[in-house]
């Protein structure tokens, strides 16, 4: 059972886990799990081409009979959607759908920082001093996750927000402030699930998947690392914005393809002040909104 808290009415719920049978005998505790279940687990995120495989059934017209009952089994809100559901002509079209702007307002402010994306988000406002990231007393390396010493050391101290979105989230992803991003680098890897349950199994999985890393320059929050983390079963990740041009807060960074998937953002040490909610449940997700509040920029 994966239970996050809803940031909206602040009740505890228990997620609908997509595919909840083939995580749980992929990743779970059961006698055919470890002897069975894992190895196939480790061969598929080995073998990208059979996540590309399914990914490209979800292309195909005959996918679109997925939609209707998709909706119906997730509480997915259609009213939400920037086109009708008949203008979707595969389950990816739905997928990666666009939503209205009045969807999801951002909170007004320069000194105020954005979720980037509907998501169920952890949030570390001190790295160093968390008790664990995703799971307690287990930790991932950042000089791992980034694969640049270098810049690791430059985030010692700061503050860290991971982001998982499930396959019925809106899967594009945002920029949480102005700024000027650079280009997005590719750091190869293999293809895991994030889903907690998965996660528990193996918290390396964030610094062994294969994933993205650009750098946002921004004024008032410093340089920001933003990363797009792949996933099982994720067909691609898209990059829609154009590199060293200036963007505001709230604009499209990209999208992902069919399958679950997650984002990392770093901020420096005193750049930012997590919203005094986010930070009180560390081992708890929280689902957030594209556009809610995020943070303050720290007065220098």
């Amino acid at each position: 059972m994966i239970e996050y808290r809803d940031r909206v009415t602040g009740q505890v719920c228990q997620e609908q886990v997509f595919g909840e049978g083939a995580i749980l005998f992929l990743y779970g505790n059961s006698f055919w799990s470890r002897w069975i279940g894992r190895p196939i687990a480790h061969f598929v995120a080995r073998v990208p081409f059979i996540s590309a495989l399914y990914a490209f059934f979800q292309k195909l017209p005959p996918s679109q009979r997925k939609i209707a009952p998709f909706i119906e089994k997730y509480g997915v809100d259609p009213g939400e959607f920037a086109d009708k559901i008949g203008n979707f002509h595969s389950f990816n079209d739905f997928f990666i759908r666009k939503l209205k702007p009045e969807a999801r307002p951002l909170s007004p402010g320069a000194d105020v920082a954005v979720m980037p994306a509907d998501a169920r988000y952890l949030f570390y406002q001190d790295i160093d001093a968390a008790d664990g990231f995703i799971v307690k007393g287990q930790k991932f390396c950042l000089a791992d996750l980034l694969q640049d010493r270098k810049l690791a050391e430059e985030y010692a101290g700061g503050i860290l927000i991971l982001a998982r979105l499930c396959p019925s989230d809106y899967h594009r992803f945002h920029f949480p402030c102005a700024c000027i991003p650079g280009e997005t680098h590719l750091i190869n890897g293999l293809l895991f699930s994030v889903n907690p349950l998965a996660l528990k199994r193996n918290v390396e999985i964030f610094t062994q998947n294969r994933r993205t890393l650009c750098l946002l320059e921004t004024g008032r929050f410093g340089k920001v690392v933003y990363m797009e983390v792949g996933a099982t079963n994720v067909g691609a990740i898209h990059e829609t914005y154009a590199p060293y041009h200036s963007v505001p807060k709230g604009a499209e960074k990209g999208y992902f393809s069919f399958g679950g998937s997650a984002l990392v953002l770093l901020f420096k040490k005193g750049m930012i002040t997590l919203d005094p909610d986010l930070v009180h449940e560390p081992h708890r997700e929280i689902r957030c909104l594209l556009g809610q509040s995020l943070g303050h920029a720290q007065k220098r």
